[in-house]
């Protein structure tokens, strides 16, 4: 788990000094760097619209590609979110993952697609 932190850590750290040799600090503040998030994640969702299930789970090389490098805009720029509001990105998933295991206990939800809510 402590390879995949540094992973993060290393990654952000050279995001920040990519950011700050091209000035764009002026432009990296919380509210512009989520609207550039969903802004990508969009993107990356026009990949897989109109697809079948099949189609989406044998995306043609060309195209598993182009939603590698979406995927990578993704994290590149949740990274920068997080960095600028002081957010240790892999203790924040570690959190969510012991909430939402709490949330969907197997028993209940092991093959369901069913809201915590509801089951």
């Amino acid at each position: 788990m402590h390879r995949r932190n540094d992973s993060l850590e290393s990654l952000q750290r050279k995001l920040a000094v990519f950011a700050a040799e091209r000035d764009w600090d002026q432009f990296h503040n919380p509210k512009n760097l989520a609207m550039a998030l969903a802004g990508e994640a969009g993107e990356l969702v026009e990949h897989f619209q109109w697809l079948t299930f099949e189609q989406s789970a044998n995306l043609p090389q060309a195209t598993r590609d182009e939603v590698a490098l979406e995927c990578a805009d993704v994290l590149l720029f949740l990274l920068r979110l997080t960095d600028k509001l002081d957010i240790d990105l892999a203790a924040a998933a570690e959190k969510k993952l012991a909430l939402n295991a709490a949330k969907y206990p197997v028993a209940k939800s092991r093959g369901r697609a069913t809201k915590y809510n509801k089951l």
